[in-house]
């Protein structure tokens, strides 16, 4: 049975039960990104055997960050109702069940009904991913986020690498995405185990305070915001469009393909540099510099040569995307409690994924009323401006608990004057 200690920060476990538990979080992890990337890959094919119109394609390349916006800003209530493992086991049943109904779907209604229900899924797990890492493991975050964090990211390159040869093995694009509705079904096994261990206070006296209504006078929470935001519009904008960016430049569709392979990959073992780094050093102005420069690079090689060297601008903007699991690990170290980082977790990124819907959607609509990729390419340049800005902020050491004037048993702190 899990009790508590006289440490706010985090709960302890038998050995056995936290290996589960780790394993629970690399699994909930992978699950996070295939329902959005295998869809790239077959696109296509779904669009021509359930005849899609065109503004619904569009519609369906923007969905996960509407999703994660709408879903993200509710998940805080529903782990204090329901607890963070169940929560995180009905996120995986989400996933799996819409992502199975949409491999069998027979109509484009059923089919962005059941996409949709998959992403309110990912939403959940999501916000859940960092309060369970604060809670179980609050002395090895660094450490933790970094593993989930290759987990997650080779959640999303591998369907979008396997989903096409799957479909031409199969025969059927069906299976090629049904496959990972079946994955997320096996990665629920170790939280319905841990079901009967669940947590159902972890916001605590907190939850009275660290509400929407004081999150927004938090300077903290928005430039964390803000940061998620461009990073998140740089990342979702490259997952719906990167291969239509390539092939209309001139590479065939298989080379396409593989440019968002190669910029979902090479991200993967960045993250386990980053705890190294936070053992080295608590400045981490570095990074955000290199994260927000990594990704001008890309851009602009896309932007002025993209068949020249087209795997570098793909490695780069690859690499500037572990700008993602760096925030992550942010929410976690910029707050005192797994409290604090369940309200923060849940108001960055529903902030922050509504602004991002600037990214897939706004360049899709600036390609089609230009007829080509400069202008969208610009706007995405434009946005390492304030990521580079906010980032910086973000990485300056303070506490939303502090900020806030937050005790650690969640009341208020009363004034002296």
């Amino acid at each position: 049975m899990i009790t508590p200690t006289a440490d706010p920060g985090g709960l302890p476990a038998a050995r056995g039960e936290r290996a589960v538990i780790l394993a629970g979080i690399v699994l909930l992890a992978v699950g996070l990104r295939p329902a959005v990337t295998s869809l790239g890959s077959v696109l296509g094919q779904v669009e021509d055997e359930l005849a899609l119109a065109g503004w619904l394609s569009s519609l369906l390349t923007t969905l996960p960050v509407l999703c994660f916006a709408a879903v993200g800003a509710v998940t805080h209530q529903l782990t204090h109702r329901f607890g963070l493992h169940r929560v995180a086991f009905l996120a995986l049943i989400a996933i799996a069940v819409g992502g199975g109904v949409r491999a069998a779907a027979d109509s484009a209604a059923v089919f962005t009904v059941a996409t949709t229900l998959a992403l309110a899924g990912m939403a959940i797990g999501n916000v859940a991913l960092p309060p369970l890492v604060k809670l179980h493991f609050p002395d090895r975050i660094p450490t933790v986020t970094a593993i989930y964090s290759c987990a997650l990211l080779t959640g999303a390159s591998v369907p979008a690498g396997l989903t096409v040869p799957v479909s031409d093995a199969a025969g059927s694009w069906r299976w090629g995405l049904g496959m990972w509705a079946m994955a997320a079904a096996v990665a629920a096994v170790p939280w319905l185990l841990l079901l009967r261990h669940d947590v159902h206070d972890v916001n605590g006296a907190a939850k009275t305070t660290l509400t929407p209504g004081r999150l927004v006078r938090s300077s903290l929470a928005w430039t964390m915001a803000v940061f998620f935001a461009t990073q998140s519009a740089q990342a979702y904008a490259q997952f719906g469009w990167l291969p239509t960016i390539y092939a209309d430049a001139g590479l065939s569709p298989t080379a396409a393909a593989l440019m968002l392979t190669i910029t979902t990959a090479v991200g993967v073992p960045a993250p386990l540099v980053l705890p190294l780094y936070a053992r080295r050093t608590t400045d981490h102005r570095p990074l955000v510099v290199a994260f927000a420069g990594l990704t001008m690079t890309g851009l602009t090689g896309l932007l002025l040569a993209p068949t020249t060297t087209p795997w570098l601008w793909a490695g780069c903007l690859g690499l500037g995307g572990v700008a993602f699991p760096w925030l992550l690990a942010m929410l976690a170290l910029r707050t005192r409690t797994p409290a604090g980082t369940a309200a923060l977790s849940g108001f960055v990124q529903s902030v922050g994924y509504l602004l991002a819907v600037v990214g897939p959607l706004g360049a899709g609509l600036l390609r089609a009323a230009t007829g080509a990729w400069t202008v969208p390419l610009l706007v995405l340049l434009s946005l390492t401006v304030p990521m580079l800005v906010t980032g910086l902020l973000v990485a300056r050491p303070r506490l939303l608990e502090d900020e806030l004037a937050i005790t650690h048993t969640g009341r208020p702190r009363r004034s002296n004057a």
